[in-house]
């Protein structure tokens, strides 16, 4: 047990402790009385329900985080990486095939171990309050795909890195940025139609009045729109949603059918024009862009200390190799991490707002606003989280901040 073990052991402990302290800070908000510009969002006897939700996936989130630390702490502790690293070394001699058999095993293990977990959220939480509508034949063909996904794409994309690893040294991280570059832009503009599909059925707006007036507004706001896709997400919950993916000739709107249901045609069209405001304003550029850029500097101070022995040493691993340096620099990159990812959600939230804008600007405010408090009505959401919560974890702005901005002039 090296200083650098007890230097993840510390992060590991303070990431636990941040996460928990803000689930409390936000739990005691959950009281809280409605602020003016939302007391039309729920009834009495809704907000109670919405409060229950939040109070049970609370107390949920606890106990599986808490169960999450002692595991991970267990595994170093009882040097399970290293052992595990000696079951792989015992099938193969070939230095890919030792790491995929590694992170096969944790991740297969990990997975089998969580399982209960998400088991309970769908089927006793979700729905009790009324959201799950998936069936248990889903609920594990979803896991089965989920697994032969992550073998197939982690695999290719795990082995490419080892071998870029062995062949250029401490270079690697330059071949594997390239790569994961044009990874990310190929799932980009091929996510919809090529992952999506193994999950959910998507068919083509019927023609009507949704879809004249969808494409009504494309026509005004000079957006070329070809593809509107209703996606049946009411087929695992009630809550509904609505995203753009793609750029260029395959860019594409997918509406969840349970936002069709949920929601009126101007409602929907506000939602879209939202949506569409994101794509004029070019953040699916620069989110895309900003993502590779911050996959290149992982990857450069991954470079930086891979070949340090005190990595694999600091998991009681006696061969130095790239699996175990990268595990341990999974965690000591934490700090790094939190600091990006708050970065993004900054951003992410401006990004919101100029979305809205958008929208407010080009077909008025008052049916996003209705939009979004029927959604946020639906799925029971937290409307009075608190501000440090929001800061931490929040990628958009809260519903009143929203409204806010919306009813500005």
């Amino acid at each position: 047990m090296t200083p650098l073990f007890y230097i993840i052991i510390g992060l590991l402990l303070l990431d636990f402790v941040v996460a928990t302290l803000l689930n409390f800070l936000n739990a005691k908000h959950y009281k809280d009385k409605l602020p003016l510009q939302l007391q039309d969002v729920y009834e009495a006897n809704e907000y109670k329900k919405s409060q229950d939700y939040k109070r049970e996936n609370n107390q949920f989130l606890n106990i599986t985080s808490l169960f999450s630390l002692l595991l991970t702490l267990g595994f170093f502790f009882f040097k399970g990486f290293a052992y595990i690293d000696t079951i792989a070394r015992q099938i193969s001699d070939n230095e890919i095939l030792i790491s995929l058999i590694f992170f096969g095993i944790i991740m297969l293990g990990s997975d089998i171990i969580t399982t209960p977990f998400s088991y309970y959220k769908t089927f006793i939480i979700e729905e009790k309050f009324g959201f799950n509508t998936s069936t248990k034949k889903i609920f594990w063909m979803d896991k089965l795909k989920g697994w032969f996904l992550s073998i197939g794409l982690g695999g290719i994309i795990l082995a490419s890195i080892i071998w870029f690893y062995q062949k250029t040294g401490t270079n690697f991280w330059l071949y594997t940025w390239a790569f994961i570059a044009v990874f990310s832009v190929f799932m980009t503009l091929f996510y919809s139609s090529l992952i999506v599909p193994l999950f959910n059925k998507q068919t083509p707006l019927e023609d009507g009045e949704l879809k004249n007036s969808i494409q009504k507004f494309a026509s005004k706001v000079g957006f070329k729109l070809d593809n509107i896709f209703v996606i049946d997400g009411s087929k695992r919950s009630t809550k509904a949603n609505a995203y753009f993916s793609g750029f260029g000739i395959k860019k594409r709107i997918v509406l969840y059918d349970t936002l069709i249901k949920d929601l009126d045609v101007d409602e929907i069209v506000a939602v879209l024009a939202h949506e569409i405001g994101h794509y004029k304003k070019k953040h699916v550029f620069i989110n895309m862009v900003l993502s590779i850029l911050l996959t290149g500097l992982t990857l450069y101070i991954l470079s930086l200390f891979i070949d340090n022995a005190l990595l694999s040493e600091s998991l009681s691993v006696s061969k130095p190799s790239f699996h175990i340096g990268l595990i341990a620099f999974g965690v000591l990159y934490t700090p790094i991490s939190a600091i990006t990812g708050l970065f993004m959600n900054i951003l992410s939230r401006k990004f919101e707002y100029e979305a809205d804008d958008y929208a407010k600007k080009h077909f008025g405010s008052k049916p996003l606003i209705q939009a979004l408090k029927k959604l946020s009505k639906n799925s029971l959401s937290n409307l009075t989280p608190h501000k440090s919560y929001v800061f931490y974890h929040y990628s958009h702005p809260t519903l009143l901040q929203r409204i806010l901005n919306l009813d500005k002039e």
